[in-house]
């Protein structure tokens, strides 16, 4: 048997405040005066100077403010690098994301692009990667995704919906202060903070479970459980919690995989644009067959912390639009053989995925 010998994020920095420390972080890795830092920010941010104040600019370096309405999607990621390539004479020195699993999402996948040619659609998939990416950074302002410490950035093609999976995907360096996630409004931060309790039950319920990933989702597992149904305050602490929540619950799946909330979960933002988070919560809400304890659970979070869950997205779709839906899900085969083991195919048939999806 020959075992995964993957990447781990190499250096990684936790405290309230931390944020102060990224100027002294990045020196070091300046190549020269005419290779910039990229600050890739959720627009959110544009007008909140408390942050963008305390981004240590210098040189011609710059920040890129981005939407986080729609997910990344490949062509948006070959844009920015082309502006990139023509606007600085120097590759960059780096890519720093700042924001939500969207942004994080754009930072990795724009770190690759700048070393490797084409188009970023070419390397949707496991392992096609051939070029380390540049310097990149991670600084998450939400708590959830597990974007800061996964192998892979997720993103939207003409043809589907699927992450550019390799070993010179994780950023080189996190900045993990909790901090930074003040004032998150209460549906995102539950839809944010479900994506990585799912994660934990379709990793620990899983068939490619083993003890390392075992050890890191039961304890973002409990910190979830902390955070979702012993606490009735979003306090400091429950901050803390959920940011290394995410983080274990990412490290979880890097040695495991997800499932079925998840490959059903693409179907949704491919078709229709439901935004990661929301649409994990949408499609767990309906699987009580396949995880019924974790179903359960989610159910009491719902309910303890008043949150809407969204129905009715697919009503109006067509047959056709319902397979496009399927073709995305189903292609994620690792994730359904993690599922439901190597037999899948033939229990995940496309007449019980559409009628999951008629449900939702």
């Amino acid at each position: 048997m020959k075992f995964r010998n993957f990447p781990m994020v190499p250096r990684v920095i936790f405290g309230r405040g931390c944020f102060n420390q990224l100027a002294e972080i990045l020196a070091p890795k300046r190549k020269s005066q005419d290779a910039p830092f990229i600050f890739i920010v959720d627009e959110v941010f544009a007008n909140k100077k408390s942050l963008i104040d305390r981004i240590p600019l210098s040189h011609n370096d710059k920040i890129i403010f981005v939407s986080a309405k729609d997910e990344p999607k490949t062509k948006e990621v070959d844009r920015y690098r082309d502006e990139l390539v023509e606007e600085f004479v120097e590759t960059p020195s780096g890519i720093i994301g700042i924001g939500g699993g969207t942004m994080l999402d754009y930072a990795k996948a724009i770190a690759l692009m700048l070393t490797n040619p084409g188009s970023s659609a070419d390397y949707q998939g496991w392992d096609l990667i051939k070029n380390p990416a540049v310097y990149h950074v991670g600084i998450p302002t939400i708590s959830g995704t597990g974007a800061e410490v996964s192998r892979t950035t997720v993103l939207t093609g003409p043809v589907k919906k699927l992450g550019m999976n390799s070993d010179y995907t994780p950023f080189d360096q996190v900045v993990l202060d909790p901090e930074l996630t003040d004032g998150v409004p209460d549906n995102q931060w539950f839809y944010t903070g479900m994506d990585c309790y799912i994660h934990c039950i379709e990793s620990l319920t899983g068939h490619f479970l083993n003890t390392f990933s075992k050890s890191y989702g039961e304890k973002s597992l409990e910190l979830c459980r902390n955070v979702f149904l012993k606490k009735d305050i979003r306090d400091e602490e429950s901050q803390n919690e959920l940011m290394m929540a995410s983080w274990h619950g990412g490290m979880s799946i890097a040695y495991s995989q997800v499932g079925i909330a998840h490959a059903l979960s693409y179907g949704l933002s491919y078709l229709l644009g439901t935004k990661h988070g929301i649409g994990n919560c949408i499609v767990f809400d309906q699987l009580g067959e396949y995880y019924p304890e974790g179903v359960k659970e989610f159910k009491e979070m719902v309910k303890k912390h008043n949150i809407d869950i969204p129905k009715g997205l697919t009503k109006d779709l067509t047959d056709k639009e319902f397979n496009i839906m399927i073709d995305v899900a189903l292609s994620l085969e690792p994730l359904w053989e993690n599922a439901l083991g190597k037999g899948w195919k033939e229990i995940m048939t496309r007449k019980k995925i559409r009628e999951m999806y008629e449900l939702m």
